[in-house]
């Protein structure tokens, strides 16, 4: 399995982090694909392609860290490139609440 979970929500409250700009103040570390657990389970276009979207503003995933869990916000296409050229370690910025 690629992931730990693959999940349909964030289950975890609101953290306030909403713009590239606050994300951009958390420095990015790597993080084990079979540590994440997914927030969405379909890779929807609309939202890969949106403004807001890490396919054209980050360079690194958006993983939040609560109860010990990682759970992958933002970056699924990221992570799944990162597994379909046989790595296991993907490079996200992690919010921990």
């Amino acid at each position: 399995m690629i992931f730990k979970s693959v999940g349909d929500d964030r289950p975890y409250p609101d953290h306030g982090h909403h713009s590239p700009k606050d994300w951009a103040t958390i420095p990015p570390r790597q993080v084990h694909l079979d540590e994440l657990v997914t927030t969405k389970a379909t890779l929807d276009l609309h939202s890969l392609l949106a403004e807001d979207s890490t396919f054209y503003g980050d360079l690194f995933a958006h993983v939040v860290q609560w109860r010990g869990v990682l759970y992958l916000e933002d970056g699924l296409h990221r992570a799944l490139r990162t597994a379909l050229q046989q790595r296991n370690v993907l490079h996200a910025r992690v919010l921990e609440l």
